[in-house]
This record gives structure tokens, sequence and C-alpha cells, in this order.
């Protein structure tokens, strides 16, 4: 490892332009003659459209055009798609209802876009959209998922009878429940994952561009994948051939799975600009974040384990009822199912498991993948049920987990997955040792002593990341392939160019893949620029999201300079008259081992280009490309635990210490790893005390629009991190990395939960745990 190579905590490159107000993103975005946009969205829950009047709006200054879903229909533009095909367990394809970019005869939950406005500023659109007079005729509404499976409840679409999408199922039913039968002990636990509003620093935005000379669109996204979004608008939604369609995304100020998708709004900026003949940009406001952006969780779980005399896990079995919103997103069918279900083995040796998995429509904000997808829920719902046990049974929760840990690798489990690697054993005795777990009964007994309860928790967490193989997610029901691309540029004098179908939002993209490169060549990192985002300039990539970043598209910037580098030792062992096999590549040299015969980097570099003594029969130049496809998930794991003290007078909790330890493989800069570990803990936390949606169940009105409602983590909510890493090297990919950007996310709320349940002596608490739900879940257990 040099000082900028792999395993160095290198200072991260594109932040200077960040924090010195120098980012580009979507909204600085400017275009000649560039026009704005602002939504007509539905202020009805449920409601068909009898008529939309815009003659009065049109008069308003600066009016441009005002189009409606008719018009949308007419010119051949598609409706929205789930990429992801399940079926339920009888067979049956999922029931996915029309999502149509700009409703037409019926609109499903607040927001529901119904026309677009385009005008000279956004303030005459905002104007000119408010004078738009729809004529609703209000139908009834349901917000909460198990309430849209009930018999009379409102019908959201005509083709998902009961509101259901679908009722799907995996594992061995019977055999778990043979086993729960047969238990001599059965921990039960009703549970609700709570709604979640993404919010990314930057809200989502779009440019779209038509230009009709060259007869070609650009757009310019807030996106975690701008191919992706450029073969669905192209191949699905009809806006515009793949070869006459540029979709940029420049830099983006955070994502967390809500920018992986594609929603109306790119669609209808690029419509619009060929319908209005200009360059039309839309920018949402906080408020329409929080009502068009796709929300995240939202499941009701029934989760039983069993257990045999000698307290071994027999089987675990889970009910789930898990609500998508008004429409299918992109990815959300795969989110309850292939993403959670088949992680319910956790990190334990259970031979039974059963999960039965209900999706629903709501007339609600549609939900799919955040930060986890999936993967949370399942760690809630395994290490509550598992903290609970330990508490009926009597023993201490850390050895209950210990004794079934998965100890002997590869591990099958029963619901699909094989486990390549980990050390469950070495995480938990990690973050004991660094929370002091066995002196906390002292630190209790203090506490008491001064009128406060004080409590401990413990979540031992393992994620799926790098969702792969091809092959096997296709036979899954994926519609893409979810490979990675890479190409590595060396250019004339020895600069490297790197371009990579991943995307980076805030993971440091431009600094780790920047240092794979150093540590093979031995360059500066300074040296070395990585190109993403823009669909003109990487040929195909699918984009960043599932913690695939590291472990698919590094992996596919491997394979591209093993290229490389076997063709530049071929160019300098024919000019230095060496054999291939002695030529070695170091601190920025090319040497024949064992001699002082070198070259520099730069030297070799523009040999490739002048051509003038190249071996016989070999190409000038010296770029190289490749595509990676996984062998397996990779499989981070870890143990949390959260530390609280509880006021009983307020039921105000504070988090006095949260520990850390991950598995996350190898780690290419440990900073940048820290740094993700913090913020998905913040989230978490976020999940656990403070954050969630509320609907009025009445009107399906978002009560929680604003961050006046909403509650979102501050500073002083969160404490100083304890955060370490043991490691056992992934196998699925040449780097052996596991992946880290959702792990805390992932194991912060059950540790949380469990810490604030140990303290109050009460299990019925649900998240968030605010002060409130605190303080009246003491009184009951008084």
């Amino acid at each position: 490892m040099g000082l900028e190579g792999i395993g160095a905590s290198v200072a991260r490159k594109e932040d200077k332009r960040f924090i010195t107000g120098k980012g580009r993103y979507t909204d600085d975005m400017v275009v000649p003659g560039m026009k704005h946009a602002h939504f007509v969205r539905s202020p009805h829950a449920h409601a068909a459209i009898r008529g939309i009047d815009t003659s009065e709006a049109m008069k308003m200054p600066g009016v441009i055009g005002i189009l409606a879903g008719d018009e949308l229909a007419t010119d051949g533009i598609g409706s929205l798609i789930c990429g992801w095909m399940i079926h339920s367990k009888d067979g049956s394809p999922m029931n996915m209802g029309d999502w149509r970019p700009l409703a037409q005869t019926k609109v499903r939950y607040v927001g529901d876009a119904v026309a677009v406005v385009v005008a000279d500023t956004k303030a005459q659109a905002r104007d000119a959209a408010e004078a738009v007079v729809v004529d609703y005729e209000v139908l009834p509404a349901v917000t909460e998922a198990v309430d849209a499976l009930k018999p009379g409840a409102p019908l959201i679409h005509d083709n998902a009878p009961g509101n259901l999408i679908y009722d799907w199922e995996i594992g061995d039913g019977a055999a778990v429940d043979a086993a729960i039968a047969g238990a001599a002990h059965v921990t039960r636990l009703d549970l609700i994952n709570n709604r979640l509003v993404p919010n990314a620093m930057e809200p989502r935005a779009a440019l779209g561009h038509y230009d009709e000379g060259e007869d070609h669109y650009t757009c310019w996204t807030t996106s975690q994948n701008p191919h992706v979004a450029r073969l669905v608008m192209s191949a699905f939604y009809n806006v515009a051939p793949e070869n006459k369609l540029r979709v940029i995304a420049p830099d983006v100020g955070g994502g967390f799975g809500s920018k992986i998708y594609i929603y109306p709004e790119e669609i209808v900026c690029l419509w619009a600009s060929k319908k209005t003949g200009v360059p039309v940009k839309w920018v949402a406001d906080r408020t329409e974040s929080f009502l068009t952006d796709a929300h995240g969780r939202d499941h009701v779980t029934t989760i039983q384990m069993a257990f045999d005399a000698n307290n071994k896990m027999l089987a675990v079995k889970a009910d789930t009822v898990a609500n998508l919103g008004a429409y299918m997103s992109l990815f959300s069918s795969v989110v309850p199912t292939f993403l959670h279900a088949i992680l319910y083995s956790g990190q334990y040796v259970i031979p039974a498991i059963h999960c039965n998995m209900r999706t629903v429509y709501t007339n609600t904000v549609p939900v799919d993948a955040y930060r986890g997808a999936g993967r949370p829920e399942t760690t809630f719902a395994l290490e509550r049920v598992i903290e609970t046990a330990a508490r009926e049974l009597g023993v201490s929760p850390a050895e209950l987990r210990r004794q079934n840990y998965i100890r002997e690798f590869p591990y099958q489990t029963p619901v699909i997955l094989c486990y390549d690697s980990g050390n469950y054993e070495a995480s938990l005795d990690a973050a004991m040792a660094a929370a002091d777990y066995n002196g906390f009964p002292a630190r209790k007994a203090e506490a008491e002593a001064r009128g406060m309860k004080r409590g401990i928790g413990i979540s031992s967490y393992i994620e799926a990341c790098g969702i792969a193989p091809s092959a096997a997610v296709g036979s899954l029901g994926a519609g893409v392939g979810l490979w990675e691309s890479a190409e590595v540029r060396v250019n004339a004098v020895g600069t490297i160019e790197v371009l990579t179908g991943s995307h980076s939002h805030g993971q440091g993209h431009e600094t780790t893949f920047a240092q794979l490169v150093a540590e093979r060549f031995g360059v500066g990192i300074d040296s070395v620029s990585i190109v993403h985002g823009d669909t003109d300039k990487v040929q195909m990539g699918m984009g960043t999201y599932g913690s695939r970043s590291g472990a698919v598209g590094m992996s596919a910037v491997v394979k591209a300079l093993d290229k490389v580098e076997a063709k530049a030792k071929k160019i300098a062992a024919h000019l230095m008259e060496a054999d291939e096999a002695d030529i070695v590549i170091e601190g920025g040299q090319v040497k024949v081992a064992g001699t002082d015969k070198s070259l520099g980097w730069h030297e070799v570099s523009l040999n490739a280009y002048t051509a003038h003594n190249l071996p016989d029969g070999m190409e000038p130049g010296l770029k190289e490309g490749a595509f990676f496809d996984p062998t397996n998930f990779s499989f981070p794991a870890g143990c949390h635990i959260c530390e609280v003290e509880v006021d009983p007078e307020t039921g105000k909790t504070e988090i006095v210490q949260f520990v850390a330890a991950d598995d996350f493989g190898n780690i290419i800069n440990p900073m940048v790893v820290e740094g993700q570990v913090h913020g998905g803990v913040a989230q978490g936390i976020g999940q656990a005390l403070l954050e969630g949606t509320h609907y009025d169940p009445d009107t399906g009105q978002l009560l929680t629009a604003s961050y006046m409602d909403y509650t979102m983590p501050r500073a002083d909510d969160l404490p100083a991190y304890t955060v370490s890493n043991t490691v056992t090297a992934a196998t699925s990919n040449p780097l052996g990395i596991k992946g880290c950007g959702e792990a805390g996310a992932i194991g912060a709320p059950p540790a949380v939960i469990n810490a604030i349940t140990d303290a109050i002596g009460s299990n019925d608490l649900a998240m968030p745990a605010t002060p409130q739900r605190v303080w009246a879940a003491l009184q009951s257990a008084q």
C-alpha cells in the first residue's frame, strides 16, 4: 500500500469543490432559452378527474404552455413501470396498476401530477398552476396497509382486487409450523417498520432540452443511475430513441435510494420541451419532495422464533403486509421479497424459515428502496425477536446470539442465499469490548441512583450487497442485468481517465476509484480522473445503490486495469528487451526486476501512442474496457451496541454510547468507510427515535409534509460513535469488498429499540420511540 493506494485514509478529492460552493448540480444548469415548469398536483388522495380548465391560467403573464395527460397519451408516452416481476404463490403475476406521468382519469395520492405549466419564471409557473381549475370527484381513501386489505376498502386500481399486488412466500411453511409446534419455547412479536421520507440534501430536479435541429434530447437529472434512466425512457416510456437521448447526472446531493427511480417529472420535462419548443427545468421544493419522492419501509409484521430446550434456534416464521403506496415504483416489488425475506436467516443457524409477504396499494406516496432497502426491515424484526427471546428465556442476549451464530463457511441458508465468508463472533467480541458490555450493570446502578433508567441493546445484522449475478436475478424476475462496466484510458502523457457506470452522489468515488489506479501503477491520485454520470461519455452502466460501487463497480475497473497493465508490460518488455514476466510496475516506474533498467510510466504511455516501436501486431494506444458480473452477492455483517439513558419523568431518551463493529471485507479508504457508517447510523437512529410519516386516515392528507412536522435527527440527537472493523474477504469479487453504505441504517434501529425497552422494562414500544411513546410505555409497565 502506498500513501494514496488501497487502505490509505486519503482526503476526498471532490470535497474541495463541494465545501467551496463550486459543485455543479442540476439546478445550476442553464440552457439558452430555458423556461420553468410547475406541476399541478392533486390536493386529494383519491379522486376522479372530471375535467381540467386551463383557459384563465393560459392568459397569465409569462405562460408558454399548459400540458395535461390526454396530450401526453396522444403522443404515445408510456406509463411508468416496475422493473422486477414478482409472482404470487399461486403463480399469478403481480397486479401492476397503470401509472401515467400525468394522471388522466383518476388521482391516487396527494401530489399526483395532473398537468404541467411552463412559464418564463418559476414564480409565474407557480401562479399559473394555481389558476388551473381541476374538477375532481372526491373518492374514499385508504392509507394503512392492513386497512387496504379489509373488505369494502376503497379500490385503488381496478386490476388489483382487494388492493392486493401479490401474495408471495419463500421457505418451507410446513417444516416451520412443525418446528414451532414442537418447540420448547416460542417468542412472538407484532412489529411496525415505520414509513420514512428519504430527505436527501438536494431535492430532485430535471432539465429537459429537445434540440430540433439535431432531433436530439438531453436530460439533466438528479439520478443515481443515468444509464437506466435513458434505457427506461427510451425502451418503455417512448420519450426518445436511445441513440437520440443523452442523460446527465452531474453532482448529486445525496440519494439514499430515492434517486434510483424514474419519476414522472423527468419524462414530462423532456416531452414538454419538444411540445413547447423551449428547454424546461423543474426543481422540487421541500414539501414537493415530501409529497412525491418515493418513501421507504412501511411494513406490518408478525414474527415468531422457535427454540429447543437448549436455546438453539429451530425456526423463524414471518408474516408481513407491505405498503407500496398508490403505484408500483421501479424496484418496489423486489424490496419486500428478494431484498428482505431472503435475509431472515440473519447471522444464525436456523434450520427452517418461512416468510409470507403481501403487498398492497394505498392512497399514499409510492414506496420503494430507501437506504438498506428491505434489509433494515428484516434485521429489525429478527433482532427484536431475538432480544425479546433472551429476556423471556432469562439468558444473556449476547450469549444467545453467540450460541446460534454460523461458524462454518460457505453456509447455505434455507432461503436462497449462500454466505461465502464471515466471523460474526469476532464482531460481537469487538463490540462488547468497545462498549464495556460487562461493566453495564454498574453504570445502570449509578443511573438509577440519579433517578434515570439505563438500558443496553444489541443488533447483529447481515445484509446482501452487490446484487448479482445477472443470470440469477434474471431468474428471479429482474428486468435488467446487474453487472457493471468500466473503461480505463491512459493518455499519452501518462495521466489516466477511468470511466465507470457507477455513480457517485456522496460516496467519494472520485477518490476511492483513483486509489485503485494509484495502487496499481504508482501514480498520484491527482493524475487520475474519474468520469461518471453521463451517458454520452460512459457507454453503459447500472448505477449506484445497494452498496454495489465497490464490490461491482470497482471490480469492473480492476478487470480493465488488468488489461491495461498487461499491454503496458508488453510494451515495456519490448522497449527494454526484457522478458515480459520480469516487468514490474511500482512507484510510477516500469522496471525490469533484478536490474537497473526502468522507464517512467509516462514514457511507456507515450510510446504506446507514438507507436514507433511496438511489438509486432500490437495496436497503438493504451485503453481497455471491461464488464464485471459477480458470482454471488457480498455479505457485510457486524454487531452494533447501543446504550441509552431514559428520563422516566419525560420519556426523553439520550443515546449515551453507540458502538459499531463491522465486517465490510477489504477496505479501500478507511476514512470514507467510517463516514459512511456515521451517516448510516444517523439515519438508523433517526428512524428509531424521531422520523415517521403520518397520514390523515379520513382524507389521506400527508400530515408530516415539512420539517415543521417531520423530525430529522440533529447533531445533539446523536452520540459520538465508536467504530471498528474486522475483515473477512468476500470471495465474489477480486477486491474482496463487501460494501459499507447501508450498514448503519440496518444495524442501528433494533439496537436502539432493544436498548430503550431494556431500560424501561416494557417491550411494547413502536418506532419512532418519541418521548411521548416512551413515557406511555413506562406508565403501562408500572
